[in-house]
């Protein structure tokens, strides 16, 4: 019952407010996360000292304070897709090059599409079935509070996308939908286990990273494609869509992952501030061999 007394009246009056006045409110937001309470600030400070470590202390506190004035920004435009329309998203996200994809999709092909938490993933999530060819499947992980749980994914796929549970994978991936599919994979969460994880420098940091993508795209022989999220202006993305590798199947471990990872890692060395810094993403330690 709180949680939907939380959305009718704090969470939908917001969405539905017209964008100047959405940003007026992500400004206040800035003022009151980031002046007043320091939401995280310890946490989002050491992820970007430890990334950056070549860097003054002056440029770090920059990057942190570019950082929370976008955090804001996305928060509201989270929201805001709630109850965006079609047309509206059309406006304000596409991707440049779909042909990538979509000639895939003629060739009847499954795809893989990997991408981060950088500059505005839920735009993207929504808009991206406007966009391409295949049936587009999200793998995410589910709320622990359903009612939320539940109006977050119908604002996701309300334009075509499906939303599969992380623990479904394999299930959504072996479904025919009467279209070929293209399956989205998130790269940089903290992995669960990570024993299992497939361990690199990211950052400048010895890394877990999640291996899901690679492997699936080498069970089903599906093409990856890693997809960048660009900042137009505010409130206006894009789309960028790069083939990782077309064959997968015929790598070696870990090279597509690698692949993945660095090409995350340059967006996010070119426009810090655009990356979600507010998560601990090096809870885990490397263990050690005896």
């Amino acid at each position: 019952m709180g949680s939907r007394i939380i959305y009718y009246t704090v969470i939908l009056p917001i969405a539905l407010l017209p964008y100047p006045l959405l940003y007026l409110f992500s400004d206040f937001a800035f003022l009151v996360l980031f002046g007043l309470f320091g939401y995280r600030k310890k946490v989002v400070f050491k992820n970007i000292q430890n990334s950056f470590p070549t860097k003054t202390v002056e440029e770090q506190q920059l990057i942190m304070k570019q950082f929370y004035k976008h955090f804001c920004d996305l928060v509201v435009e989270s929201l805001k897709g709630f109850v965006i329309s079609d047309k509206q998203l059309k406006k304000r996200f596409s991707i440049v090059n779909a042909e990538l994809a979509n000639q895939y999709f003629e060739d009847g092909k499954d795809v893989i599409f990997v991408g981060g938490h950088y500059n505005n993933w839920e735009i993207l999530a929504q808009g991206v079935s406007l966009e391409l060819k295949h049936k587009i499947v999200g793998i995410y992980k589910p709320l622990s509070n359903k009612y939320f749980d539940g109006k977050m994914k119908k604002s996701r796929e309300k334009y075509g996308m499906s939303l599969c549970p992380i623990k479904q994978t394999k299930v959504f991936l072996d479904t025919d939908f009467g279209r070929p599919k293209g399956t989205i994979f998130a790269i940089d969460q903290s992995p669960g286990n990570p024993e299992k994880s497939y361990w690199m420098e990211f950052l400048n940091q010895d890394t877990p990273v999640l291996f899901g993508a690679e492997k699936y795209a080498k069970e089903y022989k599906a093409p990856v494609i890693f997809c960048t999220i660009n900042k137009i202006k505010r409130g206006h993305y894009q789309g960028v869509l790069s083939l990782v590798n077309s064959s997968p199947e015929e790598t070696d471990y870990g090279q597509i992952t690698e692949r993945n990872t660095k090409a995350l890692e340059n967006d996010i060395i070119e426009n810090p501030q655009f990356w979600l810094w507010t998560h601990r993403r090096w809870k885990h330690k490397r263990k050690i061999a005896n």
